[in-house]
């Protein structure tokens, strides 16, 4: 019988009612006794613990199977040169255990060669242990500088550089110092890890001068008879004592370090496949998603947006990127994708029509379809989203009704074809959202955005200054508590309450290019900005962290000002000097000066500036037109795939 105890699970051989009492939590059975009466009492309790990466590794493997069918685990070579070169130079992102700051920095100084270093890392990284890690590193790199405390530790301890890492490695140090029984080196090592302090000033003179029993004979020899100084041995304990309770056991950081290398390991051979898996495995993580898309970048990967042709569930690959799955979009249930998926298997979707027509009746409603459009999941259907959205209920309204038709008999001598239908829908022409409505869109339906990002106007003053991440907030949240950092962020969300003393004061959503977090505006600050404190606001802020345990750490905001592009943090703009290697030029092909396209182009660049010069090339003059510097632009993928979709692939070139 097993039955739940907080992060444990009990395992008798007959019903555990019949040793303990039970009781609910929630749901959960558990036991009424606390783990320590259950051990008294000798029940066993195991401690299991479920993993992410375990579910990402299996997900990626899954993939890689389509591709290479005869893929296995045992293909994992775990002394894969380039493998351990790729951790020491810090491209930790998506690797288990690794991939916070401060252990990215240590893995980079030790830079590992064998799956042992990572193991001694993982339990080196803990408070207590952490204090070795300089010395871990020096003598890793200078063995000449490895000293030991008595010439027996010398066989213990020369695995991990003359560290103590590992309680396996103080229970070594009872047994061949003292001459401790295994046995009893554990009940040793179990009171120093639980701070029993009458437990070990006791132990402490019998590891020091040993024990006999009443009648004389030695149960334990002690360090004094087996040739260790009395201070020599006293100093051992006590940095035993001090190491004991925070410390690995080598065979938990041995099971940890074989999956953190499966997941580099995968990471660096099937990069696509292993990021795809990441991804889908953080669908309910929005704010951990724009990190994880950034590496993909950094990879040379890119990650297409959902759409109805070519996603599935979760993140998948194809070609050498990554599709964004349906799964993230709202208002979207498992029973609609799957016939979204599977009515795609005979014939891609033509038309925002032929979508609406194929997949009524199958559980998708007018929300969802609004979802979708929103989403971008139906872009490139023949009709831009405000046209979608427009339109989108009538369609809806006329298919159902089409379907009452048919089942009363009203079949229209026409019926079969099709193109008549949809042509009774002509969208009227109307120009797309402005590009801050459409991410505001995808924001509201996956939590991300897609298409670009409010603060990639910033981008440039961003890298310019120094500026702390939220992403590096939340994983070192125990490092920065207490500090002053300096944050670009756009407001999401502002939530104003009274304090007891009548003054208002705001809870303020924030998110950077890495991620989100809550920034608390007390009232005094408030009042000195609240005339800036609103949503879509780009704002740079000057804070303090506060990181509470057991809580998400916080800004407490000390001010704010709005933050100035690139263009705007320099005195004048001025020509840039000509040089020899000439900038890429943009050419862009339109119909007139006067066209809606050539306003919304302009309108885009004033959002995209930047260094390259831009030539506009116009159908109906044959003409070209340099534009000033003023107009120059910042190429990027979300400008370029933006004038792709409103001029065609043609119109658009780089040079």
């Amino acid at each position: 019988t097993v039955y739940l105890y907080m992060a444990g699970v009990v395992i008798t051989r007959d019903p555990v009612d019949t040793y303990v009492p039970l009781a609910k939590n929630d749901e959960s059975v558990v036991t009424q006794y606390t783990m320590t009466r259950l051990e008294q009492l000798g029940l066993l309790k195991m401690d299991f613990l479920g993993l992410r990466n375990l579910t990402v590794l299996n997900d990626a493997k899954q993939m890689i199977l389509k591709r290479y069918p005869n893929f296995s685990d045992d293909d994992i070579d775990y002394s894969d040169k380039k493998v351990f070169d790729m951790l020491s130079k810090g491209y930790t992102q998506g690797v288990f255990q690794f991939e916070s700051t401060g252990m990215t920095n240590v893995i980079m100084q030790l830079k590992p060669e064998a799956v042992e270093d990572l193991i001694a890392v993982i339990s080196l990284y803990r408070p207590g242990p952490m204090d070795s890690i300089p010395t871990y590193i020096e003598n890793r790199h200078n063995p000449g500088k490895i000293k030991y405390k008595h010439p027996l530790l010398k066989s213990i301890l020369d695995v991990t550089y003359g560290c103590i890492v590992y309680q396996e490695q103080v229970m070594q140090i009872f047994r061949t110092l003292a001459g401790y029984s295994l046995g009893r080196a554990d009940i040793v090592r179990r009171a120093m890890s639980k701070k029993k302090k009458d437990v070990m000033t006791k132990e402490r003179e019998i590891f020091i001068h040993g024990s006999v029993d009443k009648d004389g004979n030695v149960e334990v020899e002690g360090c004094v008879r087996r040739g260790v100084d009395e201070r020599t041995a006293a100093e051992i304990f006590s940095e035993m004592e001090s190491f004991a309770s925070y410390a690995f056991n080598k065979s938990h950081a041995a099971a940890y370090a074989t999956v953190s290398y499966m997941t580099a390991w995968y990471k660096y051979h099937f990069p696509k496949e292993y990021m795809a898996a990441q991804l889908t495995s953080l669908l309910d993580n929005s704010g951990r998603l724009p990190l994880y898309i950034a590496e993909c970048t950094r990879l040379g990967i890119n990650v297409l947006p959902p759409h109805v042709n070519r996603s599935d569930f979760g993140f998948t690959v194809s070609g050498n990127s990554i599709v964004f799955g349906m799964m993230a979009i709202k208002n979207l249930g498992a029973a609609v994708i799957r016939a979204i998926v599977k009515e795609r298997e005979k014939g891609m979707y033509k038309s925002f029509y032929d979508f609406c027509s194929r997949i009524y009746g199958k559980g998708l409603n007018t929300r969802g379809v609004e979802s979708l459009i929103k989403s971008g999941a139906l872009d490139n259907l023949g009709l831009n989203r405000r046209q979608m959205l427009i339109v989108a209920r009538r369609v809806m309204d006329s298919i159902e009704q089409e379907r009452r038709n048919n089942i009363d008999g009203q079949m229209s001598f026409f019926e079969d074809d099709e193109a008549s239908n949809q042509e009774a829908f002509d969208a009227p022409p109307c120009s797309e959202f402005p590009l801050r409505d459409l991410l505001a869109m995808e924001k509201e339906m996956t939590g991300l955005y897609l298409s670009g990002n409010p603060l990639g106007e910033y981008e440039a003053f961003i890298n310019s200054v120094k500026c702390d991440k939220i992403t590096e907030i939340h994983e070192n949240s125990h490092f920065y508590d207490g500090k002053k950092v300096r944050v670009i962020a756009s407001i999401e969300k502002v939530k104003t309450t009274t304090t007891k003393n009548n003054a208002l004061m705001a809870f303020v959503n924030v998110e950077d290019l890495t991620g989100g977090i809550e920034m608390l505006v007390f009232p005094r600050t408030l009042s000195e900005y609240s005339n800036i404190v609103f949503e879509g606001n780009v704002v740079e802020i000057y804070a303090n962290v506060s990181a509470k345990e057991d809580e998400e750490p916080k800004l407490l905001c000390d001010r704010l000002r709005i933050a100035p592009k690139a263009a705007e943090s320099q005195p004048e703009k001025k020509p840039p000097q000509k040089q020899s290697n000439s900038p890429q030029r943009l050419y862009l092909k339109l119909p007139s000066e006067n066209s809606r396209e050539h306003d919304y182009v302009m309108k885009l660049f004033a959002v995209f500036e930047g260094t390259s010069p831009v030539s506009l090339y116009f159908a109906d003059t044959k003409k070209y037109k340099h534009l000033p510097y003023e107009n120059y632009v910042y190429l990027n993928n979300v400008m370029i795939n933006e004038l792709v979709r409103v001029l065609g692939r043609e119109a658009v070139i780089i040079k």
